[in-house]
């Protein structure tokens, strides 16, 4: 089945309708076991590695599904027979939200992109542990992608990331602190070095604490913007590396607009897909350059062909995240990305 004939029914319905109607196939896929083991064999690839350990896990191969796709943990059965080897659930808020006003995903399909202004919509804390409390186990590596609700102010946000950590340390693999989404009122002003510290340094004791008090090693990683100027990265980074996190996604959608063809790419919101292939790839020289390749980095941005996850991987990325590449590549873009067979200098 080649996703590309019938992509064009897809188009037809709006992104959010497309993106419903996929996570309702997934959920559907995941639940009933004939149709999981249909797709699984679908989309098996040939090549099924490499493994990769990093921040002390094994990931069964490198390629991840990135948190925004699965916020309420309604697919995750259905994209683990795509083959990925982890995949990031979320942004989950304490509590729920229904995020920006509608409409706030666009596709600019000339540029093989979207803009998203979400706003983390999504059924809050609750209901994904409910979602993923059986998870863990199932042949890939579960994150969780935790942020603040809209109406938590910044001085409050360590509440709601706390609650969160918490919540989720129990059901995941690993934990993912987002504070770049651009579609959250003053959420990026939460990676200047100082109120990045100030978030990471309880939260990395928090992880410790019940690291040692369960014998589970839960790793902790901050999301990052792509539109920080070199001193904003070089001061997110101390913080990120004075407190202990273990790793480091890079990176979140852009608000920068390079040039475009699409007549919507002036919509305000996060740019994903292609056009942050570059951006995206500059930003891990520059983190792998600045930590001395310390930090393991998690490449999320501009994925859209086999070829753009290993140059991730080459820039010094240790896994690499799709989303938008779905959108235009279909499902098999996991299997393409495997069969490629990436590699690693080390």
């Amino acid at each position: 089945m080649n996703y590309k004939t019938f992509r064009p029914l897809i188009y037809k319905l709006t992104p959010e309708q497309a993106h419903h109607t996929t996570i309702t196939m997934l959920q559907l896929a995941g639940w009933f076991p004939p149709a999981t083991a249909i797709v699984r064999a679908m989309y098996r690839a040939k090549n099924q590695g490499p493994e990769v350990t990093c921040m002390g896990i094994k990931f069964p191969n490198p390629v991840g599904m990135a948190a925004g796709y699965d916020k309420d943990g309604l697919g995750w059965r259905g994209l683990a027979a795509l083959g990925f080897g982890h995949i990031e659930v979320g942004t989950v808020t304490p509590k729920a939200q229904p995020g920006n006003p509608k409409p706030r995903v666009f596709r600019l399909v000339e540029d093989e992109a979207v803009i998203n202004r979400m706003g983390f919509p999504n059924k809050g804390a609750d209901f994904l542990a409910n979602r993923i409390k059986n998870a863990r186990g199932h042949g890939f590596v579960l994150g969780v992608n935790i942020g603040k609700n809209k109406v938590t102010p910044n001085e409050k946000a360590l509440d709601d990331y706390l609650q969160l950590t918490r919540k989720f340390f129990p059901l995941s693999d690993y934990l993912a602190i987002n504070v770049s989404s651009p579609n959250t009122p003053g959420l990026r002003e939460l990676q200047t070095r100082k109120a990045l510290e100030e978030l990471l340094e309880p939260l990395s004791a928090e992880v410790s604490a019940a690291c040692e008090a369960t014998g589970r090693s839960v790793p902790l990683v901050v999301k990052l913007a792509p539109d920080l100027s070199d001193d904003e990265l070089d001061g997110a980074l101390e913080a990120v590396m004075h407190t202990g996190i273990d790793g480091v996604i890079i990176s979140n959608t852009t608000i920068n607009r390079p040039p475009l063809e699409s007549n919507l790419a002036n919509e305000i919101g996060g740019l994903s897909g292609k056009p942050l292939k570059d951006l995206n790839t500059e930003m891990i020289r520059k983190v792998i350059a600045r930590t001395g390749g310390k930090l393991p980095v998690i490449a999320s941005g501009g994925i859209i062909t086999p070829e753009d996850a290993q140059e991730k991987i080459d820039a010094g990325a240790a896994l690499v995240q799709v989303y938008t590449g779905l959108i235009y590549t279909g499902p098999e873009l996991v299997q393409q990305i495997l069969n490629f067979g990436l590699k690693y200098n080390k």
